[in-house]
């Protein structure tokens, strides 16, 4: 029974394909390509995709990235908005079909004795010439290994996929044949064979492990043996997706998430509302030892955070939310839970990170770059790299911009991206280097420095000696600039010292020396979180202490009026001082007191200078007091 005609037109519709969401169809109308929206008044958008006839499209639901092809000879690759992101040259014959691989990696292209294997960017594979007459239809099987024609000369073809490489510091291993796997140790050019039972239908390799899965089953190797695999059987052959992290690894099928150890014990199976996990792929999933990020794709303003170890969600199962749709997400991979991060890219190629373990009171999203296209933290310490503006940038401490944001832009390495052609994707950070695939299929490998990872090292076992030696013979300002921001994060005044008088910080240094003669430890800690600009955070920490005084006079130093007189009224100490700072403040501006609550107060209270330094004074001496008698109480438990 017809429900409803979505669309009439004048010219034959050759192919028509489903969006993402099944709330759009996208079909073709002569040169013209048009995505028509189920709902009525939604916008039509239609724009000239060729210069003839357009004979075949599809839409790939992981990705989100359509694909036509016409009797222009070429077949051109584009976002759901339109916009073009490849165009082929031109074949000797009309382009008469196109698919999508299930998991949006790659597609296939059929002409007149032709079959061509492309990544999802565009660029080709592998062709194939068979004497098949034009290809009119092509389709893949589920688990995205085998493809089948139907040809003009009336017969089916079948292709497979194999040649697949993966890469890991000096292991690189082929896939020679459907069930078999090729491992060459480039170091001592010693090859091992690894054979299946079943085909192959995805692999992994990170963190010296070796993960494969076939129709059936999953084998975890270790880089050390190569001859004793771990297998267990799996639930659904069709595994979409595999992300590694150093204790574990994830596996994404049609069915749901799971994640497992390395010894092939399933750790958990997290789930949130309206999941599907047919179209999850690395862009949108991400995982470190402790915690997995899935943006939501229903809202891709939201970000699902997940306790891997339980696959609880965290945060109350609030999603962090970003202002903007969020394109790509990554977790740092090194250091502990409490200080896990996670890196995203909008809509707008704007780079942000936010700490996870804060989402469940308000969320602090920091920009630390523009015009980002793709990313990638190093395995083995907190080091991001991403192409920003066709460069080559490196944050070597990205964390820097939670502690003290003018530190952040000194942390960065940039090198010239002349040797980038169009549409570079960064593959992997392993160590130091860094491997880019460019627009057209190549490899470019570069270089970054290993100080900053042995930096990263030093500080996370609080060797700050060894640290300060290292920036001292490296004469880097980048690296005197990272361990600035690590000593001040670890609370290591005397290294942050001389790390900020390294790269001429007269000021921090300053500060930094009026923190180290605070006579308490509670102060000291209020004015380490206060140089990190937590204003909120370092007047609840000397409120928490008792500090009264010294929590309204860090609102009169920021100029904070209000809130210093709420403090002093709240208490009922020092409103004589607040009311003598703000008049000394507005004598200096030869400014008159507009304000009406201060104008209140000051009818009422007398300012007396000397009472008030005497009031100053006593709170400051009782501070060290109770300073010095809390290091006396430690030191006699510790006696005991």
């Amino acid at each position: 029974m017809l429900r409803s005609t979505l669309a009439q037109q004048g010219s034959p519709v050759y192919s028509v394909a489903w969006g993402p969401d099944s709330g759009r169809i996208l079909y073709t109308s002569g040169r013209q390509l048009v995505i028509k929206p189920l709902q009525p008044n939604d916008k039509v958008i239609q724009w000239k995709a060729h210069d003839g006839i357009i004979l075949k499209v599809d839409w790939n639901s992981v990705n989100d990235f359509i694909l036509s092809g016409g009797e222009d000879c070429k077949y051109k690759v584009w976002d759901s908005y339109g916009r073009l992101l490849y165009s082929s040259s031109p074949h000797d014959y009309p382009i008469t079909s196109l698919a999508w691989a299930p998991d949006g990696e790659v597609f296939a292209v059929g002409s007149f004795n032709t079959l061509r294997l492309c990544d999802k960017t565009g660029w080709s594979y592998a062709l194939e010439k068979p004497n098949t007459g034009s290809v009119f239809n092509l389709a893949w099987s589920a688990d995205g290994t085998q493809l089948a024609g139907a040809c003009g000369n009336g017969h089916v073809i079948f292709a497979h996929i194999v040649e697949q490489h993966w890469e890991w510091r000096n292991f690189v291993i082929t896939l020679i044949k459907r069930r078999t796997m090729q491992v060459r140790n480039v170091v001592n050019d010693a090859v091992d064979l690894l054979e299946f039972k079943d085909r192959v239908i995805k692999a992994s390799l990170a963190h010296g492990y070796l993960v494969v899965t076939t129709s059936l089953q999953c084998y975890i190797y270790n880089s050390r043996n190569w001859n004793t695999p771990l297998i267990f059987d799996l639930k659904e052959g069709t595994v979409s997706l595999i992300l590694q992290a150093e204790k574990h690894f994830l596996l994404v099928d049609g069915a749901g998430l799971y994640v497992y150890s390395y010894e092939g014990r399933l750790i958990s199976s997290p789930k949130f509302p309206g999941m599907r996990a047919d179209i999850l792929n690395a862009q949108a999933v991400s995982l470190s030892n402790d915690t997995l990020a899935i943006r939501d794709k229903s809202n891709e303003k939201g970000i699902f955070l997940f306790d891997a170890l339980t696959g609880k969600p965290l945060s109350d199962g609030k999603p962090l939310t970003h202002k903007l749709e969020v394109v790509e997400i990554a977790l740092d991979q090194f250091g502990p839970s409490n200080e896990r991060k996670i890196a995203l890219i909008d809509k707008n190629r704007d780079l942000y990170l936010t700490p996870v373990s804060r989402l469940g009171r308000e969320h602090k999203i920091c920009k630390i770059g523009t015009m980002v296209h793709t990313m990638k933290w190093n395995e083995a310490a907190n080091i991001l790299c991403g192409i920003q503006e066709n460069q080559l940038t490196v944050w070597y401490y990205p964390t820097a911009v939670f502690i003290d944001k003018d530190l952040l832009p000194k942390t960065l390495y940039i090198k010239d991206g002349s040797e980038f052609s169009h549409a570079p994707h960064i593959l992997s950070y392993v160590g130091t280097k860094v491997t880019v695939r460019q627009g057209d299929g190549s490899l470019v490998y570069s270089c970054v420095s290993p100080y900053p990872i042995q930096l990263h090292n030093y500080s996370a076992s609080a060797h700050w000696e060894e640290a300060l030696r290292l920036c001292r013979f490296a004469k880097d300002k980048s690296l005197w600039a990272c361990l600035a921001g690590m000593a001040m994060a670890s609370r290591e005044l005397t290294t942050a010292e001389l790390a900020y008088a390294a790269i001429g910080e007269v000021p921090r240094v300053q500060y930094i020396k009026f923190i180290k003669e605070q006579p308490s430890k509670e102060s000291s800690v209020a004015h380490m979180l206060l140089f990190s600009g937590h204003v909120q955070e370092a007047e609840a920490t000397l409120l928490q202490a008792g500090l009264v005084y010294q929590a309204i006079q860090v609102n009169i130093t920021l100029f904070n009026w209000d809130k210093a007189l709420d403090l002093a009224v709240k208490h009922k100490t020092h409103v004589d001082t607040v009311l003598a700072f703000r008049e000394k403040f507005l004598q200096k501006f030869c400014r008159k007191e507009t304000n009406k609550r201060f104008l209140q107060y000051a009818e009422g209270v007398e300012v007396d200078w000397e009472k008030i330094q005497a009031k100053i004074e006593m709170e400051l001496s009782k501070e060290r007091e109770n300073a010095a008698n809390a290091s006396v109480r430690s030191s006699v438990a510790l006696r005991r």
